[in-house]
Order: structure tokens, then sequence, then C-alpha cells
């Protein structure tokens, strides 16, 4: 598994990772009520609050689905959400946290979907188009047994899709290239739901919980309908991040040699709609 092949220097720097809160105008993330950031999608029957609102469970069973959404949208930001995944058979169920932004005819969308099963992980970017960019990754942990950090981070620069600290994707503005990228402001959103294509699903083990925590959000409001200048500072802290550190190098590489299953660009019938697959390798800036 990826977390046996770590180098002792690597496993130090996961470690620390996960218990990492970020402490947001003098309140840990992790003790955000719900209901200050966030509001129901639908389905509000099948949402129950817990912990002073610090925790949220979505419920999924023959009737309905549900989900939520953040009450504003965003510019840039580094957005995070705690995840535990129904400790059942998830046939057939799509449990999900993403950002979503959609003008007509434009749509964008960063997402982390757990799709017909409980330990792999897709992911996938829509730039201002319909996507088609999936990967999909065997995680090192059983997302089912406890609470997991996934995070996206967005900026002018480039998106890195995080679990528990670790590097897991990169999706990199080469406008300048060809290549679509990011151009609405995005809300936050997390659902639980059922699809046909996602496996046959066993009702009789009914009802499906999934559980969120961390409702602080670090991110640029953006109330137009195109994202706010001010979203693109340097000043703000996720906006520095133009590539990986060097540690986040070794972290991402590590990663991807172990554990992605599906990579999209190394798909022949997909790659050549999408200009990325093609460009030859750039290193860090």
């Amino acid at each position: 598994m990826f977390f046996n092949t770590m180098s002792s220097h690597f496993i130090i720097i996961f470690g620390f990772s996960l218990v990492f809160a970020s402490f947001v105008n003098g309140v840990y993330e992790d003790d955000v009520n719900f209901d200050q950031n966030y509001v129901p999608l639908w389905a509000n029957n099948h949402i129950t609050r817990l912990y002073n609102g610090t925790e949220v469970q979505l419920l999924l069973d023959q009737s309905s689905g549900t989900g939520f959404r953040s009450i504003s949208d965003y510019g840039s930001g580094r957005f995070g959400m705690r995840m535990k995944l129904p400790d059942k058979n998830t046939s057939g169920i799509v449990t999900s946290f993403y950002v979503f932004g959609s003008q007509p005819g434009n749509h964008d969308e960063l997402d982390f979907e757990f799709i017909g099963s409980s330990t792999l992980l897709q992911t996938n970017v829509f730039a201002d188009d319909s996507g088609g960019r999936e990967e999909r990754y065997q995680l090192w942990f059983d997302p089912r047994k406890d609470f997991h950090l996934y995070e996206i981070l967005w900026n002018q620069y480039l998106v890195v899709f995080y679990v528990d600290g670790v590097p897991v994707r990169v999706f990199k503005n080469y406008k300048d290239k060809g290549v679509n990228y990011i151009s609405n402001p995005m809300n936050i959103q997390a659902t639980i739901w059922s699809a046909p294509w996602a496996g046959p699903v066993n009702w009789k083990e009914a009802p499906f919980i999934s559980s969120y925590r961390r409702f602080g959000i670090d991110g640029c409001v953006s109330q137009s309908t195109s994202i706010d200048p001010k979203c693109l500072s340097p000043g703000l802290p996720w906006n520095v991040q133009k590539d990986l550190s060097p540690r986040e190098q070794i972290m991402h590489q590590e990663f991807r040699k172990k554990n992605v299953v599906y990579d999209y660009c190394l798909d022949k019938a997909r790659q050549q709609h999408h200009p990325e697959c093609l460009l030859p390798h750039i290193p860090p800036d």
C-alpha cells in the first residue's frame, strides 16, 4: 500500500498533515457551525446536524438523497471538508464533495467522488467545458472508518486536489497553450445520491449515511457573475502557490506511482480531446 512505501521523513510530514487544523477568525475550522456558511440543497429532512452543528449527516434512502451548498460563491481559495463514508456496501451510491460554477455555455467543476465503491476515489475537472478528465485512485485507508480531509486548492495558476495533505492531482492553468481553465465563481457542495450507472443499490441496507465536518471556508467571496479581481490578489495565502513545493512534489510522485488506477491522459480514446494530455513535460517553476 501507498503508506507503507514512504520514507520515514515522508511519514512524519504525512502524519503532521493529519492533525493540522487551520485557524480562521479565532475559530478552528472544525468548530464552525454548518449554518454559518452552508444551506441545504434539497431534502432538508435527510440532513441531521450534530454537536452544535459542527457535524452534519446526509441520509440516502429509497425516497431521496440530499446535499448542501455554501451560501457564497468564491473566486479562489483552498476549500476543505472532512468526510466519512457510509459504513456499508455503497454499490450504486455517489458520495461527493466538490466546487461548482456555471454560466450559460460555461461549466466549471472540481470533484471528489466516491462512485459505487467505498475505497475507489474519483476526481474530475470541468474547465469551461464538459469535463471528461476523470482520474481514479485506490486510497491507502478505508474512508468508511473515520473522517479524512479532502481539499481543493484553486487559484489563477493551478488546481490541486489534496487527501489528508497529500497532493493527489494537479491541474495547471495552461490557457496560453490552448487548455481550458476555470472561468466562473464557484460554490462548495456535498451530496449523496444513487445512480444506476454506479451499480445496483442494495436498498435492504438503507439508510446510507455520509458524515461531514469542517465548515470554515478559506476562500475569496465573489459576488458578481465573473470572478472578482480581488480574488486574484497575491496577498491571499492560497494565491501564493504556483506549483507544488519540493516536499509536495515527493508526496505527489509517490502517490501517483502507487495509487492511480485510471488516468484520462493515458486513455488513448480520450487524450486526443484534451490538449493538456499532449503537452510535453514542463518542469516546476
